[in-house]
């Protein structure tokens, strides 16, 4: 449903359909135009060999819970899904958006099931439609620049859903721990209006669940569902616009102290941090008890990656204590655009001032493997792409 928002609102089918290719899974996508209750939306397929062509995604999930077709032969462990997003042929955010995607649904049916996550085996959501439907929605985030994601609070239905593990309540075990911590509203409907997946997009992509934010409105994009026979219509809007000025939105500041890690491990810590759903990292010398020379290490994240960030801090530095606040953040209007140049696609930050002017920044990691590509200066590289991003 998101995917059909987003090739709904300006998404190009065939940049989607060329980077999905990277991921090496044998695949179709079918597009067609539908009507859900009086709304028009995009209704995308995944179709993959063992469907025969026939069935939606939703048919398949359902055949496979009810013990029908090839049942696991289409699941997968969590562990090969992160191997294969690892090997596939993905822009580097697109990947980190996938990843962070299904770890937070593994964690989540690991916490339900009472498993360890290594355990962790999909059924329906470890099939190729699955992989495809959430990594083809983080390529529409990557290939639309968008830089903020806000939702309104979650509306939940109600009932049953028969999965491999049986008959559940509605919302499934999976999807209430995922949205554990989130706005959630009573849908009225009884049917399933957020699936684990959705749940798990909506707990790692999402700056923000709030009312429509100020912004100028440029496209709206409707993807379809399942046909309903009661209720609101089964669609996702996506709406997307621009910020004006200046705006701003909620964080949470994660601190610790550490005296004790060798200082060639702060890279990798801060590379990690940022795997993790770290929005930004410093370090800052401190002069510590018993005059012990010290670092301050200081992430801002989303409130709802604060977690998992800070179980990344204890995990890979010799932190025993975080401290954690939420402070509101004032920001200027800033969007990424991937500009073509004599050395590739390149992504280029704008940043608009409280005065409307612009500023740009070319991406470092793209300009470095740029560089090394074409051999060229480092420094040629990124005015070659901040013009391009002018012009």
């Amino acid at each position: 449903m998101l995917l059909g928002a987003l090739l709904d609102v300006g998404l190009s089918r065939a940049e989607l359909e060329a980077d999905l290719a990277g991921l090496g899974l044998d695949h179709r996508l079918v597009v067609r135009r539908v009507r859900r209750g009086p709304l028009a939306a995009k209704h995308v397929e995944v179709r993959v060999p063992a469907s025969g062509g026939r069935a939606s995604r939703d048919d398949h999930l359902h055949q496979r819970a009810r013990g029908r077709g090839r049942g696991d032969a289409h699941g997968r462990a969590y562990r090969e899904i992160v191997r294969l997003l690892e090997r596939a042929r993905l822009a580097p955010e697109v990947r980190k958006l996938a990843l962070a995607g299904f770890e937070a649904l593994a964690r989540a049916e690991a916490r339900v099931h009472g498993v360890a996550l290594d355990a962790v085996h999909f059924h329906e959501v470890g099939a190729v439609d699955a992989i495809v439907d959430l990594t083809g929605a983080a390529i529409g985030l990557f290939r639309l620049g968008i830089a903020r994601v806000t939702a309104s609070p979650v509306a939940l239905g109600t009932g049953t859903v028969e999965t491999r593990h049986g008959l559940l309540p509605l919302p499934a075990p999976a999807t209430l721990e995922l949205l554990r911590g989130l706005p959630t509203v009573p849908a009225h409907v009884e049917w399933e209006t957020v699936t684990p997946t959705g749940a798990a997009i909506l707990r790692t992509w999402v700056d923000e669940f709030c009312a429509l934010p100020a912004m100028t409105i440029e496209a709206v994009g409707h993807g379809a569902g399942g046909d309903r026979q009661s209720g609101l219509p089964n669609v996702v809007r996506a709406v997307l616009g621009r910020s004006a000025g200046i705006g701003s939105d909620r964080i949470a500041c994660l601190e610790t102290n550490l005296d004790d890690l060798v200082p060639e491990h702060f890279e990798f810590l801060m590379e990690r941090l940022f795997d993790a759903g770290a929005l930004d990292v410093s370090l800052q010398p401190l002069q510590m008890k018993k005059n012990r020379p010290g670092i301050l290490v200081r992430v801002l994240a989303r409130p709802s990656e604060k977690l998992a960030v800070a179980r990344r801090l204890f995990a890979e530095s010799t932190a025993i204590g975080v401290r954690v606040s939420e402070v509101d953040r004032v920001v200027l209007r800033r969007e990424s655009r991937r500009v073509d140049t004599r050395y590739g696609r390149i992504a280029v930050k704008v940043v608009w001032d409280p005065d409307g002017r612009e500023t740009f920044s070319a991406e470092v990691d793209d300009c470095v493997r740029a560089a090394r590509k074409h051999g060229a200066p480092l420094r040629e590289v990124v005015r070659v792409a901040e013009e391009a991003a002018r012009r």
